[in-house]
């Protein structure tokens, strides 16, 4: 990660302090633009910086959003003077009853179900929006498992853009509606995440103002995911938690909130002590987790069949970044079966009165697996992150759950069914 190195590149835009594109792989830098691979290798590129001096009660005095990292994210200084959704903020939860329940000394739930579209989505979106208006394009879009397509939808018509978003058509019909409701164009595309992906990058080519927020400007959309990291050590007195847990789809959330607890040590806003990383997938679609248990560094893409379909990417962009988080932190990938992700959403909700979708229920049930296997540390400190809300996910839990009895409106029926409880 490149942090203060000095400038090889100019840029005509006003991207705060993000200096240029600089490569994963071969760390060679391009001018700030709507690229996303390497002109020399074709590795994924990702935003570097000189960051100013930011304190603490910098960021404290800013807004009670995203914005008030804005110094640390790849969006002109005058981001907040637009319209846009202003996602961040979310509630951390001091989760004892999930404590106890999974034999854990300290959990604490990251819950971004607040999010203005009900998921982590709002943040990565936000970025890429204030990016993309400096960029010069004008019409939003994606594609997307769900929650992305809800949050760029109403990005879009909170900022009078346009917008385009592709889903696969086995998509939720909550998720399909809650997209549709903000009145841009949506397209239910025949195939699964992988091509409607594919889809995508076809169409980013060939509309020069169409900005796919995962495609043309990902390098600065997945740097939103950083600003979980960033409240989590906020939320927490300004200290790094000891675990981690997250859901792992594309991979991006878990190596940005890497990346966002690196930064805030490197400038001294933390302790840079140490954490590990852990990753969740489901069954159906894990390859991530597949390859870390196989001891690979490349990931074999694999046809998603599961519940958890916000997280069913078969052929993750971030894949190989993630198993280099978790190992170079200790940490590891974990799956579980669809029953376990219905189990793990019930768990949380009535533990702690949170109501995750699929992916809170992988995590959940991922993390109670790991307790087991001895690979998470029971008396660490553990932040589990909670990305999106159980009202998009309905059907998986609609066949479990339902009214204790039903009863005529007297009190000696009532009385009747609560001893025929007992």
């Amino acid at each position: 990660m490149t942090l203060t190195a000095a400038p090889e590149t100019t840029s005509a835009y006003d991207l705060g302090s993000a200096r240029a594109l600089a490569c994963r792989e071969c760390r060679h830098e391009i001018p700030l633009a709507a690229e996303f691979a390497c002109p020399r290798c074709f590795g994924p590129l990702e935003v570097a910086y000189e960051f100013p001096k930011v304190t603490r009660a910098s960021i404290e005095a800013g807004p009670k959003s995203i914005w008030r990292y804005k110094d640390l994210l790849p969006v002109p200084s005058t981001v907040e003077q637009h319209a846009n959704t202003e996602p961040g903020l979310t509630r951390l939860i001091e989760a004892d009853n999930l404590a106890r329940a999974l034999g854990v000394r300290k959990i604490w739930i990251k819950d971004d179900t607040g999010n203005p579209t009900h998921s982590f989505k709002d943040r990565v979106v936000a970025v890429a929006l204030a990016a993309a208006r400096e960029l010069g394009f004008s019409v939003l879009c994606c594609p997307s498992t769900g929650n992305l397509a809800n949050a760029v939808a109403a990005a879009a018509a909170r900022a009078g853009w346009d917008s385009v978003v592709l889903v696969p058509s086995s998509l939720e019909q909550a998720k399909i509606v809650t997209t549709a409701v903000y009145g841009g164009t949506l397209l239910a595309v025949d195939g699964n995440y992988d091509d409607v992906n594919r889809l995508a990058t076809e169409l980013a080519a060939e509309h020069e103002d169409w900005a796919f927020v995962n495609v043309n400007v990902r390098p600065y959309y997945a740097e939103g995911s950083k600003t979980l990291g960033y409240e989590v050590a906020e939320q927490l007195g300004w200290r790094l938690p000891q675990q981690v847990v997250v859901p792992v789809a594309s991979g991006s959330q878990l190596t940005k909130i890497d990346k966002g607890f690196t930064e805030l040590g490197t400038l001294g806003l933390v302790e840079p002590t140490p954490y590990t990383v852990f990753g969740a997938q489901a069954t159906g679609c894990s390859p991530v987790a597949r390859a870390f248990e196989a001891g690979h560094d490349v990931i074999q893409p694999q046809k998603p069949d599961t519940i958890a379909r916000s997280l069913a990417i078969g052929n993750p962009a971030d894949g190989p970044y993630v198993l280099d988080s978790v190992r170079r932190t200790g940490g590891s990938v974990g799956h579980v079966s669809d029953e376990e992700v219905v189990a793990g959403i019930r768990l949380l909700a009535r533990t702690e009165g949170v109501f995750a979708e699929t992916a809170g229920g992988v995590t959940i049930a991922t993390t109670r697996k790991l307790l087991e296997a001895g690979a998470l540390d029971p008396d660490a400190e553990t932040v589990l992150m909670i990305t999106g809300d159980g009202l998009k996910t309905l059907d998986a839990v609609s066949g479990e759950v339902g009214p204790t009895a039903t009863v005529p409106s007297t009190s000696a029926a009532v009385r009747e069914a609560l001893a025929n409880l007992g």
